[in-house]
């Protein structure tokens, strides 16, 4: 199956075909470096950091550009409100955004531009749409107008003459169209400027990323993505200024993942449902929070609720348990018996040897890791049958079990998951855990004690009333022929 990725622009899946053989050039749109990054940022980050890593697993030379807007509106306003040049604010977060990225296990773009560097390239621009009739100058600043552009809202699909009669109030009555949108703004006293042949100014957000896209893969080139919410009016506007300035077409596929919600709300810092990466990571494992993310289609919506987090943490914990139960089988000797394997055998070697394939087809239906994960699960219940299945396992079976593990450890690598020792995977969860929990360990361990004399002494009233006490504080209590053993729920 070829490869087939969801194209925004035709609203519909299409086989993938880069502009030059096995080479990929992608551009995503960063953050504007002004605060932390919040929970939406990080479902952008991660999706495309898989489909990066994943391009390359299927053989690709990528060449992947996700920019820092370094200079902006919010930046100077939040600059202005603490005292600090400008530039502090800016060099701050993109410190902070880079220890956000590197927490979730991201792996480093090919080129990560800053606009402010790339300000030649964005008056280059901003002059071809000049001398073309595409802009025009009010006062030091430069506007695009909308109407001289015909394909202006094919990716949103939105009507122009909707949008202009419903345009606002107030709005910048030096424009033609009250749907121009500035390429270049005349700097006001103290905010930062650089010398453009219509006075002192700065760039415009939208015309940085088609100068540094096209700095760094051409006029013209395969993937650019982002989230939902840049379909308009930033992608719209990009794809107007840059194809009006080269005559080409600007991007061939154009990629957006869905929208994350808080507890089914939208997230908003109005409605006060605001999460930032730092937050959310001191209460999930960084793992945790990427098997979430990947555990839905990229495209969907995704609820973010404790409940789906401690669901996803769950549901990880069962992909490293067993893996911790692989690695405790391989270390054993294997048996002499060459009897049959029985079911979980036969069951296990059909897993292991369908597995690349059917690994491959969900990746390459547009990204489905919500598909390729529950082939791991699979993956995993087949060697945990096997291993239930066989006190001893003979040398057949110990190489479909190695085989289940470096499959589970390769794809792992593609979605960025997997990658802890499962030993210590497992022992960092009950860490943290432990370390949320209300009530102390050694309280635990004395409660349990005495419900063992409890019922030693066939007193179940006592015993189920420690029971519940302790089930109130989220802790589980698991009896068995050894005794009681406890775990946080």
């Amino acid at each position: 199956m070829a490869l087939r990725i969801y194209n925004t622009m035709t609203g519909g899946k299409e086989d993938f075909v880069p502009l030059e053989p096995n080479k990929v050039k992608m551009y995503v749109c960063g953050v504007t470096v002004y605060d932390h990054c919040h929970i939406g940022h990080a479902r952008a980050n991660v999706v495309f950091d898989m489909i990066f890593r994943y391009l390359k697993f299927a053989g690709y030379e990528v060449t992947y550009v996700r920019n820092y807007t370094d200079i902006d509106d919010k930046i100077i306003n939040r600059a202005n409100e603490q005292g600090v040049p400008w530039n502090e604010i800016s060099e701050r977060f993109i410190v902070e955004f880079d220890k956000d990225m590197a927490a979730l296990g991201l792996e480093i773009p090919t080129h990560q531009p800053k606009a402010t560097e790339h300000i030649a390239d964005i008056i280059a621009i901003v002059q071809r749409l000049v001398e073309k009739g595409h802009a025009y100058v009010v006062a030091g600043d430069v506007y695009f107008r909308v109407e001289r552009f015909p394909g202006y809202l094919k990716l949103s699909k939105r009507n122009l003459d909707d949008m202009q009669a419903g345009a606002r109030v107030g709005v910048d009555e030096r424009k033609e169209n009250p749907m121009d949108f500035a390429l270049w703004k005349a700097s006001k006293p103290g905010e930062p400027a650089w010398e453009s042949p219509w006075g002192p100014g700065r760039p415009g957000w939208h015309i940085e990323c088609s100068a540094m896209s096209m700095k760094y893969l051409g006029e013209t080139f395969d993937i650019h993505g982002g989230g939902k919410d840049l379909v308009f009016p930033h992608h719209e506007n990009e794809i107007a200024q840059s194809e009006a300035a080269n005559g080409k077409p600007f991007v061939r596929y154009w990629m957006h993942n869905g929208f994350v919600n808080i507890n089914s709300e939208k997230m908003s810092k109005s409605l006060g449902n605001f999460f930032t990466i730092k937050e959310v990571m001191e209460k999930y494992d960084r793992e945790v929070l990427r098997f979430f993310l990947l555990s839905a289609h990229y495209r969907s919506p995704i609820d973010f609720c404790d409940q789906n987090l401690t669901d996803a943490e769950a549901g990880l914990e069962r992909i490293y348990k067993g893996l911790a139960a692989v690695a405790s089988v391989l270390q054993r000797p294997v048996a002499s018996t060459s009897a049959a394997g029985g079911e979980g055998e036969a069951d296990l070697s059909e897993k292991v040897g369908s597995f690349p394939a059917r690994f491959r087809e969900a990746m390459d239906d547009d990204f489905n890791t919500a598909l390729a994960l529950g082939h791991v699960f699979e993956l995993v219940r087949a060697a945990n049958r096997l291993i239930a299945e066989h006190a001893e396992l003979n040398a057949r079976q110990h190489e479909l079990i190695r085989s289940a593990r470096e499959q589970i450890v390769e794809v792992g690598k593609v979605l960025g998951l997997f990658c802890s020792e499962p030993a210590g995977y497992l022992d960092r969860i009950k860490g943290q855990k432990v370390s949320a929990m209300a009530i102390s360990p050694e309280e635990v361990e004395r409660l349990v004690s005495e419900r063992t004399a409890a019922r030693k002494a066939r007193d179940f009233k006592r015993s189920d009333e420690i029971r519940e006490l302790l089930q109130s504080q989220g802790i589980e209590l698991l009896d068995g022929p050894q005794g009681t053993a406890w775990k946080v729920k």
